[in-house]
């Protein structure tokens, strides 16, 4: 094996690697921005805008953080409150709003029900 089979082999490990660590670590942040009986965390999703062009200088790539609400019924005022909530903890982190920019993310969404999803960054 010559050497620029190895620079790309350690390079194809580092580029598999890097995603399951941003996972880990957004997993990890999401999961303890509320306590049990507020809202639970589900996961995250990532969504490839098709209807940005390939050659565009706009990421097409953004990211949803799935929550559910333990309450039915939220005031819109609480809702707000738990979307900043969710924003400020991601925000907070800053290796991880730098390895999810590394990764082509230029947005997270956060969802609490299957209908609508609130911006952070």
């Amino acid at each position: 094996m010559n050497i620029q089979n190895l620079i790309r082999a350690a390079a194809m490990v580092a580029l598999c690697s890097a995603p399951a660590i941003q996972a880990e670590n957004l997993d990890i942040v999401m999961s303890q921005v509320f306590p049990q009986d507020h809202a639970t965390y589900i996961g995250y999703e990532s969504i490839e805008r098709e209807d940005i062009p390939v050659s565009s200088v706009i990421e097409r790539k953004y990211l949803v953080v799935d929550f559910r609400l333990a309450s039915a019924q939220t005031a819109s005022e609480q809702l707000q409150a738990s979307v900043h909530k969710v924003c400020m903890a991601l925000l907070k982190d800053r290796e991880l709003v730098r390895s999810l920019s590394d990764s082509g993310y230029d947005m997270v969404s956060v969802a609490f029900d299957r209908r609508s999803q609130f911006d952070c960054l």
